[in-house]
């Protein structure tokens, strides 16, 4: 091949592996803890401090399949097992509200453990469809002389979690599976901060005024990411 036509197919090639439309700066492969149970199934994004992931984002999903959703569930079911997302490539920014089209849905393997450290894909190519966007805010990168860690509730039955709201640099991701009572209140609530020490279950069930026994343990807690 004539170095012109090298050329050519270099550039011919590397425009064949762009979006079919211009990205903007939210576009990469955003990977998800997944957790949940029968009542409902929910994604959260793994952040950072810096583009294309410096938002959080929170979704409530399920699986297009509905013998794999029906079996995700059932496999979940407010365990304290991680589980994680390994979605196609796209713009997070489209999973804003006020997004001038909002993504419906994504491809994705559904992996038990973290998708980047040797976890294992168990359903491979599933049509992850998105019923509800629960959170989406951007982090700033500014550090924050943070006291209180604020913990949102995610669901409002029996079978909930707790997912820490990241509002300072450095901080941590942490979500929690929770069993209310019923009733219970949904409010977001708030902790004493220790470093980058997460709270232990008595903290977590003072601040929601709840038996001990109600916090089911730690799903995810993350230090590194968010430095």
């Amino acid at each position: 091949m004539n170095p012109l036509r090298r050329v050519f197919a270099g550039a011919l090639l590397a425009l064949c592996t762009l979006p079919l439309h211009a990205a903007d700066k939210t576009y990469g492969t955003h990977g998800m803890a997944l957790f949940g149970g029968q009542e409902g199934l929910y994604a959260s994004h793994l952040p950072m401090f810096h583009a294309p992931h410096d938002f959080q984002v929170i979704l409530q999903i399920h699986i297009a399949d509905k013998a794999t959703d029906a079996a995700l569930r059932k496999r979940l079911d407010g365990k304290t097992a991680l589980w994680t997302i390994d979605p196609e490539k796209f713009e997070l920014s489209t999973l804003a509200p006020n997004a001038e089209k909002p993504r419906k849905e994504f491809r994705a393997d559904l992996v038990q453990g973290h998708f980047e450290r040797g976890g294992s894909t168990q359903y491979k190519g599933a049509r992850v469809v998105i019923d509800k966007v629960l959170v989406f805010r951007q982090l700033s990168d500014k550090p924050l002389d943070a006291s209180l860690s604020r913990y949102m509730q995610i669901g409002s039955g029996k079978q909930r979690f707790l997912v820490k709201e990241i509002n300072t640099r450095p901080d941590y991701d942490h979500i929690v599976a929770y069993n209310a009572a019923p009733g219970a209140p949904t409010a977001s609530f708030n902790v004493r901060k220790w470093g980058m020490q997460q709270p232990g279950n008595d903290a977590l069930a003072l601040g929601l005024r709840a038996n001990l026994a109600a916090i089911a343990g730690t799903i995810y807690f993350e230090t590194g990411d968010l430095k």
